[in-house]
């Protein structure tokens, strides 16, 4: 699949998923009988996880913060070239099937036990999130440009840049 890749596990995870919540929701949109606790209990599971997967990327985006500039829609979305391009397509492919499925499952079948489907793209959100936060490349961290002098603040800084203007 994805050879020498880092982070294969969480790409390998994020597709096995996806493949199980179409699977499953799409059989019970035509059966709707038997198979509704099934297609519930794996969508606030995948949910659930989703949920834990965000809020771990975010921990360690926020620990990789002193040394990168990291921007959310490059943690979740991977924009600015965050991952390489097979595992871009792989991850927000997966987070596009999942969002899809969500929306169509919930309109051919709504007021249903269907509608769960729509908190199980959290599951890709959170695994793309994950991805980056421990593989993705970011920039160096943008510092501000010191104070002219050592005990300057802000207000100093600016009256000095506008002492010229009368």
């Amino acid at each position: 699949m994805i050879e020498g890749v880092s982070g294969r596990r969480i790409i390998l995870v994020d597709i096995a998923g996806t493949v199980l919540f179409v699977v499953v929701n799409v059989v019970m949109v035509i059966v709707m009988d038997w198979t509704r606790p099934i297609g519930v209990a794996l969508d606030l599971v995948l949910f659930a996880i989703g949920c834990l997967a965000f809020l771990g990327s975010y921990g360690i985006a926020i620990g990789r913060s002193r040394t990168d500039e990291i921007g959310v829609a490059s943690l979740y979305l991977l924009t600015n070239r965050v991952a390489p391009n097979p595992v871009r397509i792989r991850l927000l492919g997966a987070f596009a099937v999942q969002c899809v499925v969500a929306v169509t499952v919930a309109s051919v079948r709504p007021f249903t036990t269907a509608a769960f489907a729509v908190l199980a793209p959290m599951f890709g959100l959170g695994l793309n999130g994950l991805w980056a936060a421990r593989h993705g490349t970011f920039g160096a961290r943008i510092r501000p440009a010191p104070a002219s002098a050592p005990n300057a603040t802000d207000d100093d800084t600016e009256m000095e840049q506008n002492a010229s203007h009368g």
